[in-house]
């Protein structure tokens, strides 16, 4: 659990991943054959086999915001980074990589404001006074503390920190004869552009992308099969991807045959890794094992860690037994 802590609490909007990357790589130097980072900033972990080739993809970053002008009297005008869903926004705060805190505030005060009538309030009385802290294309994530209730863990960036702390947790438990990539991607959230490039390279018989995914379980939502507590997604399809029915199907006989709890993930929005990775080079067989969450792009990310455990036990068995 403080693992998963310090994975939600770093700072690594999309294309600023370097925190982040670094704090995974002193966690799992020891359990490598080899580590290295390519120009995107993939982190790519191998665990060296003389199996099928198998490519795990967990993505690193987080939304943000980037600024894209300071006014006269020192306030930040904003963009986002990834996608934000604007009632989220108002009067949430945001930190700057060198700790500066903001606020953002909005013209209008109400939840349909668009992005272009917010700014962000530093307390900074003057534009001069701003650019002592913040520049243009500075980029900020927002602040959401962790917190642990019953069985669920409450942060923000748990989309996707809780995919890096399972295959982290993979990696460390393993033992298998296949040839093994386990990779941190980067800009997953500006059109899953690390796995693009890690995929070609790593050319892989096997993907699997290890991610959250949204759920149907609270009052009045969307109607989605998948809950909290329900265990470990198995990806059927999302906007990105139709998965490999062969890599699904061995997902679910080894959910089945080791009493593993699963559901199925079904939904027609969003995507992960396994979008750009199926269709590398010739086609990669490719699939997807997604951690249930709530409230997925905000500071509240909310998952089960009962649905975590059955996640790591799945991709292990998973990366051991295709």
């Amino acid at each position: 659990m403080d693992l998963l802590k310090k994975l939600t609490q770093c700072y690594g909007t999309s294309g600023n991943e370097k925190n982040i990357s670094v704090l995974i790589e002193s966690e799992i130097k020891s359990y490598a054959d080899e580590i290295y980072s390519d120009a995107l900033g993939n982190l790519v972990v191998h665990k060296k086999g003389k199996g099928k080739k198998i490519m795990f993809a967990a993505h690193m970053d987080e939304i943000g915001i980037v600024v894209t002008y300071i006014d006269d009297g020192g306030f930040l005008r904003f963009s986002g980074i990834g996608g934000l869903y604007t009632k989220n926004l108002i009067n949430r705060k945001v930190r700057f990589k060198n700790e500066i805190i903001g606020v953002i505030g909005s013209e209008l005060q109400n939840e349909k404001c668009a992005i272009s009538k917010m700014y962000i309030d530093i307390s900074a009385k003057s534009r001069e006074e701003a650019e002592k802290y913040v520049s243009l294309g500075d980029t900020a994530a927002f602040i959401g503390d962790f917190y642990t209730q019953n069985d669920n863990v409450i942060s923000k960036a748990l989309d996707n920190r809780a995919g890096c702390y399972v295959l982290i947790e993979v990696l460390k438990k393993v033992k298998s004869d296949n040839d093994l990539y386990f990779v941190f991607t980067t800009q997953e959230e500006v059109g899953l552009r690390g796995a693009r490039t890690a995929a070609y390279s790593v050319e892989p018989d096997y993907a699997l992308a290890v991610d959250v995914t949204d759920v149907g379980d609270t009052p009045k939502c969307e109607k989605i099969a998948a809950k909290l507590g329900g265990g470990a997604a198995i990806k059927v399809m999302d906007y990105s991807v139709i998965c490999d029915f062969s890599v699904r199907e061995k997902l679910l006989e080894l959910a089945k045959n080791n009493h593993i709890r699963y559901q199925l993930d079904v939904i027609t929005s969003g995507g992960t890794d396994a979008g750009v990775m199926h269709l590398s080079r010739g086609g990669v067989r490719s699939g997807g094992i997604s951690v249930p969450a709530r409230y997925i792009h905000s500071p509240s990310e909310t998952v089960n860690m009962n649905d975590v455990k059955c996640c790591i036990e799945l991709t292990r068995l998973f990366a051991e037994n295709i």
